[in-house]
């Protein structure tokens, strides 16, 4: 059976967030940016990342003095194992129901109805 990977904190996603988007930073990178949204201690983010590492959420490259942190989880499966979980656990396995609340609570552009339009023809055509 295949290791799955542990699912990820809050705090571990907002990491998790910035090394998906700026790439390979270091906890002073990493901290800035978190700091842009709340307040967060650099010590709190080096700890987090120090637990991500021991996790392996994350991989430290400490070859040089200032060690520099990498996802190592993709992002799109870790959004993937989330909704599972979530559809699994909120909606009763309702995949529909999700959808449905997503679209009921979010101003959804027009660019993104085109786009859920030609993902539902995608899977009628899968299905035919």
């Amino acid at each position: 059976m295949a290791k799955q990977n542990p699912r990820p904190t809050e705090s571990e996603l907002e990491i998790l967030q910035v090394l998906w988007s700026e790439g390979p930073s270091t906890v002073r990178e990493v901290n800035s940016l978190l700091n842009l949204e709340r307040e967060v201690g650099y010590t709190t983010t080096l700890k987090h990342m120090q637990i991500m590492s021991e996790k392996s959420l994350v991989t430290r490259d400490t070859s040089s003095r200032t060690h520099i942190y990498k996802a190592k989880i993709l992002e799109a499966d870790t959004q993937r194992t989330l909704v599972k979980s979530l559809v699994e656990k909120v909606f009763g396995g309702s995949a529909m129901d999700l959808v449905m609340q997503a679209l009921g609570n979010h101003q959804t552009s027009p660019e993104e109805l085109e786009e859920i339009k030609r993902l539902i023809q995608e899977l009628e055509n899968k299905q035919s």
